[in-house]
């Protein structure tokens, strides 16, 4: 049985394919299944997928921006070369289903899937859709969501199932001896972690560092920086912390699986951007959270994610326009001074939480398969 996966290319459409892969392999270790992935080239696709058996076959994708921008003219262009590219592709494997986990990259995938009468799912994460997952939702057999089905816009109810957002398992495994080794902790004082996303987060970095050597009197902190922005990061922290601070503050311009697992198992509080991958994540290891959802997102997805999480009492919400260095340290110390409303926002946290999200979705997916 042949399953050709696609999706946008950020590593919030990829680690969830990761994560179903991983269950219909361990529900069925002997099945007779090849797994595909057909979508734009990018930095996450090709490293991680392949690790997982996945055969990665790039398609051109053109993205709509809602805002001027040269690249929306070039795009224009990479669309009839994508379709051509996912035709003969999903010709030449020949598909039994297309499960596709949204973004602009799987435009291409999932019209000629249609074309073709291949069946399709999708999963949308968000809250709001997207322009392309309002396109795709219209000849997809089944909509999976990570919210609820009354949260989730526009999908006919009809066809959505809610079963959260599937993350990797090894997110959820961490302990004190491999925590400890990976970010050197000192375990003197309480351990935030500073989560900017896949790719770091401009603003959360410049903020934290605005105020970082006031923070690091009082807490630790692990920091994914955003390999783009390590460089400048590690430059500017040589500068303006002491050596006696330098051992409280642990940046990394990237965390595997197990490092992102060790993180979370370390944290006592989680500061983080607001795309669903992000959210389901802090949930399902019951920690309480503050969420910076980025402004300007499409559909302003993570503002609408963040207050709908926020709104079961599991993190609060600082967005970006009172997101000042001073103001998230005094949200920060709040927090710390109130353990009993830590206490319960890592309860409603956990009741969010759908840990079995990309079980659900293996089983559903081979059930089709099996008829």
């Amino acid at each position: 049985m042949k399953i050709i996966f696609t999706g946008g290319g950020t590593a919030g459409h990829i680690f969830p394919i990761i994560a179903i892969v991983r269950e219909i392999k361990k529900a069925y270790p002997y099945g007779d299944f090849q797994f595909f992935y057909l979508g734009p080239k990018d930095s996450y696709s090709g490293k991680y997928l392949s690790q997982e058996g996945i055969e990665v076959k790039n398609v051109l994708a053109g993205k709509f921006r809602r805002y001027l921008s040269l690249s929306n003219i070039t795009d224009i262009f990479k669309i009839p070369i994508g379709i051509i590219q996912a035709f003969y592709h999903i010709f030449i494997i020949s598909p039994d289903l297309i499960f596709s986990k949204g973004g602009y990259g799987s435009v291409p995938t999932c019209l000629i899937g249609k074309i073709l009468m291949v069946p399709i799912f999708l999963h949308e994460s968000d809250i709001c859709p997207g322009l392309a997952n309002r396109i795709i939702s219209r000849f997809s057999l089944e909509i999976f969501t990570g919210f609820s089905i009354n949260e989730t816009e526009y999908f006919p109810s009809k066809k959505m199932l809610s079963v959260g957002n599937p993350i990797r398992l090894g997110v959820l495994k961490g302990s004190k001896i491999e925590s400890k080794k990976i970010f050197k902790l000192s375990e003197e004082k309480p351990i935030i972690f500073f989560l900017g996303g896949s790719q770091g987060a401009q603003k959360i970095n410049d903020v934290l560092l605005a105020v970082l050597p006031q923070i690091l009197e009082e807490f630790e902190i692990i920091h994914q920086v955003g390999e783009n922005n390590f460089a400048q990061v590690k430059k500017e922290t040589d500068l303006i912390l002491s050596d006696r601070f330098k051992k409280y503050y642990h940046p990394f311009p990237f965390l595997s699986e197990k490092e992102l697992g060790n993180a979370y198992y370390s944290a006592d509080l989680v500061i983080s951007r607001a795309g669903a991958g992000s959210i389901f994540e802090i949930a399902a290891n019951a920690l309480p959270g503050i969420l910076i959802p980025l402004a300007g997102a499409a559909q302003n997805h993570q503002v609408r994610n963040a207050y709908a999480y926020a709104g079961r009492g599991a993190a609060l919400v600082i967005e970006e326009a009172n997101f000042k260095p001073h103001f998230i340290f005094e949200k920060i110390k709040y927090l710390f001074s109130r353990p009993e409303k830590m206490d319960q926002m890592s309860e409603k946290a956990a009741q969010f939480a759908r840990p079995n999200s990309a079980r659900i979705i293996a089983e559903y997916l081979i059930a089709y398969l099996s008829q």
